[in-house]
């Protein structure tokens, strides 16, 4: 099934084969030539490619890796159990082993975080672990101190060179898909999504199913539909409102926020904008935890149709 799945068909292997800055790049490498890992925290936006890192640093080391989805594993069960058997057991190959928790700032703060301090160090010489987190304010603070902190940050200056990187392993993605591709289509698209490559990439898989990749691949937030939201806004229409966002639910929040946000002074009052963009900054920021984002999206409309003034 995961072979199937473009994001994981085509992941990098290797840090060489990652899109990356290259000073962070380089910083990979280093710790490879060594032969050794620190325990790492690798903090960073929504796909940017820190599980891939872990899972590129271990390949090349050689090393014998546990996956733990913080978001689906994330009780203390998982240490006692799982962790601590496979961080305390010896590899029948000899090699280096790592356990890498993915989704890190999901593990319970209380408890699992807490208990994983003693853990690091009880098994130090013989295991090392890779956290990888969206939050890095969810992690207490003694991990960070008994690891390597890595932010993936990519500088304005780095973008143009990072951005065309991305172009040209997406267009490989797509030729050996056999996908015939606009380019500037395909520079469109990145462009929109950037740097979250994981959507990227899925949204290339999504598109391709009709064996081209060209201008009328793009479901997004039109001139007239934006329009028909703000109208109904304005009008306090709560079932209208509702009605549009279950339409337009493949519509991501972070998109029409950003839509809100960039036209507020066309359609708010002067006094009204500081309040919509906190608004839109809590409701974004809980979009990354809730259950059901179509619910979140629409009580953050709701909120704005209720307290904010309409030009």
């Amino acid at each position: 099934m995961n072979q199937y799945l473009w994001v994981e068909k085509y992941r990098p292997k290797t840090i060489d084969e990652c899109v990356l800055p290259e000073s962070l790049k380089n910083t990979f490498k280093e710790f490879i030539a060594s032969g050794e890992l620190p325990n790492f925290l690798l903090c960073g936006t929504a796909g940017v490619g820190k599980t891939t890192v872990a899972k590129a640093l271990c390949n090349e080391i050689g090393a014998e890796y546990l996956f733990i989805n913080g978001s689906e594993e994330s009780g203390i069960d998982v240490l006692r159990h799982k962790i601590k058997n496979f961080a305390s057991s010896v590899s029948l190959t000899n090699a280096k082993k790592v356990v890498i928790l993915d989704e890190a700032d999901y593990l319970n703060a209380n408890s699992t975080q807490p208990a994983l301090r003693g853990f690091i160090e009880e098994f130090s010489n013989n295991c090392r672990f890779i956290f990888t987190c969206n939050f890095k304010n969810r992690i207490i603070e003694p991990l960070h101190s008994r690891c390597a902190v890595v932010e993936f940050k990519i500088e304005n200056k780095d973008k143009p060179t990072i951005a065309s990187m991305f172009y040209k392993r997406a267009s490989q993605i797509l030729e050996m898909q056999g996908v015939e591709t606009d380019s500037k289509v395909l520079a469109q698209l990145i462009m929109k999504y950037f740097p979250d490559y994981r959507r990227i990439i899925n949204e290339l898989q999504r598109y391709s199913v009709n064996g081209k990749i060209d201008a009328g691949i793009f479901v997004n937030l039109g001139d007239e539909s934006y329009s028909e939201l703000v109208k109904n806004l304005k009008a306090k229409n709560f079932t209208e409102v509702r009605k549009w966002v279950g339409k337009n639910s493949d519509i991501e929040s972070t998109e029409l926020f950003r839509n809100l946000y960039d036209k507020a002074a066309d359609i708010l009052e002067q006094t009204a904008i500081p309040e919509l963009v906190l608004i839109l900054a809590d409701y974004q920021y809980k979009a990354a935890f809730v259950a059901d984002r179509e619910i979140n999206t629409m009580a953050a409309l709701t909120e704005i149709m209720a307290r904010l003034k309409f030009k």
